[in-house]
């Protein structure tokens, strides 16, 4: 009964840890110049897409993301401008298939016996399971330039595995660009 117990114990945490590793969440890497005075950004604009990477995109979700980046800018207090902004921002988004592999092994000995690959034993009952899945991640590119020096400013790479439910991803995207926009040097007032 309690060998039991403990696999019960052993199970829900491991389906806990499942539940919150398929938690969709965003990695971010971030570069910049450490010389700029971002106080002198009021006013920003697009440069686009570069090389027309949204083409895989939808309608919908280019709306999102520009909803989403306006929104972050507003709150940091600075100005969209159709062109001419003092920080000119270009995005670039990469989308590839990932095959993610997950495996469970629920083997439940007895009393200090040992499981050895070179001659030991074991004893009690053993099951591999092994799922293998794809999934769809994004790679979002932002770079931010200076208008007067064109050089670029700052640089962030988001990745996150990609909403498969067009209506969901309606929520999924300004959460996952408030969380790249939280690393950028005017924070929000």
């Amino acid at each position: 009964m309690h060998s039991i117990m403990n696999i019960f114990k052993v199970s829900s945490m491991l389906a806990i840890l499942v539940a919150v590793a398929s938690c969709s969440s965003v990695s971010v890497v971030v570069d910049q110049n450490k010389n700029i005075d971002w106080s002198k950004y009021n006013t920003y604009s697009f440069l686009g897409w570069q090389n027309h990477s949204d083409r895989d995109l939808s309608a919908e979700d280019k709306g999102y993301l520009r909803d989403a980046f306006t929104r972050e800018f507003e709150r940091r207090g600075l100005t969209m401008v159709n062109s001419g902004g003092d920080m000119q921002i270009s995005l670039y988004i990469v989308l590839s298939v990932e095959t993610a592999v997950s495996g469970y092994n629920d083997y439940v000995g007895r009393h200090g016996t040992y499981y050895h690959y070179q001659g030991g034993y074991a004893t009690g009952n053993m099951n591999n399971t092994f799922t293998q899945r794809e999934k769809e991640v994004g790679t979002l590119i932002m770079n931010v330039y200076d208008r007067e020096s064109h050089n670029q400013i700052w640089q962030a790479v988001a990745t996150s595995a990609v909403e498969q439910n067009p209506a969901k991803r309606q929520r999924s995207i300004p959460t996952k660009v408030k969380h790249l926009m939280s690393y950028f040097p005017v924070k929000t007032r």
